[in-house]
């Protein structure tokens, strides 16, 4: 079983959260519900989903993967022992971010119906809404939280000055406080999180689940050259990283993975469980043996040169 790290929330959070956005669109029913089996067999208990995922796929629209977990969810007859993620706010196709008032209402019900339960243990803005104000959104929170059809919220790619005033609209109005945060965060993006924003979620006692921990991929040495990931359903998010920053990163993942015997994806997510505020990363999988990476970096323990290996070689 996983260990769970301490927070405010009132959900226990495990060690490793499982990122959703395959299923449905990576993952086929029959890998989607042998990777939710095998999850839940690890104590890793904790799925986060999105109404967009994963629209982008070829001949998808959005709702794939809370549609999948659903699925499983009404075969397995296992909600209680499931924690469920989603999200709202941010565009499927054309749209523009929406967390207003009759959107929320409306989106969570198709979550809901997506899901095949009559609540999600933490519901996400996905992405800010500089169109609405936050009152209105935590309001909108409120109504869904009496309701019973949430348990706690989250924000998710939310400023830091957004974040504040947030907060301090939850202590000043009586309204809900995002619980969860969820920021994009890995050895190849410090800088969004690091610095200001981390140590804030650590003063406010914040469940920290970072996204992107594998870098699409690209952290666990699959992509060497841009040309390897050419084609492939991640080129669009790692075509970035092909720098000599990433290599640098690449080659240290690579000499610490002969030192420890495991995989550079296990190194890459034990850094990031090593890190301060980060209650739990996001991981994904499609394959039965991607898994083997969430087992490795789970029974790591890195020293200080290791980490100073990777720290310089990803600043």
């Amino acid at each position: 079983m996983a260990a769970s790290r301490k927070s405010q929330s009132q959900i226990k959070v495990p060690s490793l959260v499982f990122g959703g956005n395959v299923f449905g669109w990576t993952a086929d029913k029959k890998m989607s519900f042998y990777l939710l089996d095998a999850l839940l067999e690890r104590g890793l208990n904790f799925i986060d989903s999105a109404n967009v995922y994963s629209y982008w796929g070829e001949g998808n629209s959005g709702g794939e993967s809370e549609a999948m977990i659903g699925a499983w969810l009404k075969e397995r007859k296992n909600r209680d022992q499931v924690i469920i993620a989603t999200k709202v706010g941010s565009p499927i196709g054309d749209e523009s971010n929406n967390l207003s008032a009759s959107y929320i209402k409306e989106q969570i019900d198709l979550s809901l119906q997506r899901l095949q339960t009559d609540y999600v243990d933490v519901y996400f803005s996905h992405k800010y809404d500089d169109s609405v104000e936050q009152r209105e959104t935590l309001a909108a929170y409120k109504h869904l939280i009496d309701a019973g059809k949430v348990r706690e919220i989250g924000a998710s790619n939310f400023p830091l000055a957004v974040l504040r005033e947030a907060l301090e609209l939850s202590k000043t109005e009586s309204l809900p406080k995002y619980q969860f945060i969820q920021p994009h965060y890995n050895l190849m993006e410090r800088e969004g999180f690091e610095g200001a924003y981390q140590e804030f979620c650590i003063e406010e006692n914040l469940s920290v689940t970072s996204y992107f921990t594998l870098a699409s991929g690209f952290l666990t040495g699959k992509y060497k050259t841009a040309e390897e990931a050419s084609g492939k359903a991640r080129e669009r998010f790692v075509k970035k990283y092909f720098t000599p920053k990433g290599f640098e990163v690449l080659n240290a993942l690579e000499t610490l993975a002969k030192r420890y015997d495991c995989s550079p994806a296990a190194l890459s997510i034990a850094w990031t469980l090593h890190q301060p505020g980060v209650t739990a990363p996001i991981v994904s999988a499609t394959k039965e043996n991607h898994l083997t990476a969430f087992d490795e970096a789970l029974k790591l323990q890195l020293d200080e040169d290791a980490l100073a290996l990777l720290n310089q070689a990803s600043a």
